[in-house]
């Protein structure tokens, strides 16, 4: 590099150095999962407090407390009305919380009230049963909603129009079933399906592929199909079929991230954001995650600003579909 150029290029960097100091590490730092344990926000919070140790960008693990209620709805509440200028606490969030929000089931709040922080892997949907069900396939499935569609009991973490219940609505759309009619038992979350599940209170869960794996592995739980465009590279994944090949053109992926407060300042943002960078950049992060049955997506500031802002918007069309919103 030419001398003349990189003497500019320092002074620059000292000048932006100077007009933006960088925060320190939070004192207290605390992650919410907005759901009971054991499920997608658990993990997705276990993940940063494993990851940001084991980087050396925390002294010590962050703290992971549960705050069920609405699928989300308490929390994210909590966090705008009650906690807005917390530098230390990241709270979990979900596709889920994305459709969540353009339905108005947030209350008051819309996706512009907090400060979107990370996106740091994707799951997928997937539609489970207990390892002795009679269903056998998606195909199985399909017809005993067809026949009778109030007799299949499927749990999904939240009420009706929350993305559990979606996915299971667009298998029901695609054979000629209207949605309202399904039988659902509202959950908080995974942990709670799954433990249903397994304990024979439902028939099908409409779940994540992510939560459902220990299940699968330890043989309680049988997968019928995973909504992602194709099968997952993954050996305990790979002879899991999708809804696509099985004739259902249904895939719903599940993005996992966290947000912050809406005033916590700039710079203790700027250092979760650059945190966050750091760990998306890495070969060990890539390892947890992949520990955790997510797959890659990496977004962080402004560009998950957008991203979450246009996945609302498509969000708001598909309720107006289902006659969900007006």
């Amino acid at each position: 590099m030419r001398p003349s150029l990189r003497n500019t290029l320092l002074a620059a960097g000292s000048a932006v150095l100077l007009s933006a100091p960088l925060s320190a590490e939070p004192k207290r730092p605390e992650c919410i999962a907005p759901a009971a344990p054991g499920g997608g926000f658990d993990l997705t919070c276990k993940l940063a407090q494993s990851a940001l140790v084991e980087a050396k960008l925390l002294e010590k693990p962050m703290r992971v407390t549960y705050m069920p209620g609405g699928v989300g709805a308490v929390a994210y509440n909590t966090i705008v009305a009650q906690r807005p200028a917390d530098p230390g606490t990241l709270t979990a969030f979900s596709s889920g919380s994305l459709l969540n929000l353009a339905q108005g089931k947030f209350g008051r709040f819309d996706e512009n009230a907090v400060k979107w922080l990370a996106a740091v892997g994707t799951s997928y949907g997937a539609i489970a049963v207990r390892a002795d069900s009679p269903y056998q396939t998606l195909a199985d499935l399909a017809a005993a909603i067809k026949a009778n569609p109030e007799k299949v009991v499927i749990g999904s973490g939240g009420t009706v129009g929350s993305q559990d219940w979606m996915q299971t609505a667009l298998i029901a759309k695609a054979v000629g079933v209207d949605p309202r009619q399904l039988r659902y038992v509202a959950m908080e979350g995974g942990g709670e399906i799954a433990t249903a599940l397994l304990g024979g209170h439902i028939q099908v869960a409409s779940t994540d592929i992510s939560d459902s794996m220990p299940h699968v592995e330890s043989g309680g739980i049988r997968i019928l199909a995973v909504l992602s465009d194709k099968r997952l590279d993954e050996p305990a994944m790979a002879a899991i079929p999708t809804a696509r090949e099985q004739g259902y053109d249904v895939v719903w992926p599940v993005i996992r991230g966290y947000y912050l407060g809406p005033k916590v300042s700039d710079a203790d943002y700027a250092w979760w954001k650059d945190s966050f960078d750091r760990l998306l950049a890495s070969e060990d992060f890539a390892r947890l995650r992949d520990q955790r049955e997510l797959f890659p997506f990496a977004m962080t500031g402004p560009e998950l600003q957008a991203h979450v802002s246009k996945e609302v918007a498509r969000y708001r069309e598909l309720a107006r579909e289902f006659g969900l919103t007006q």
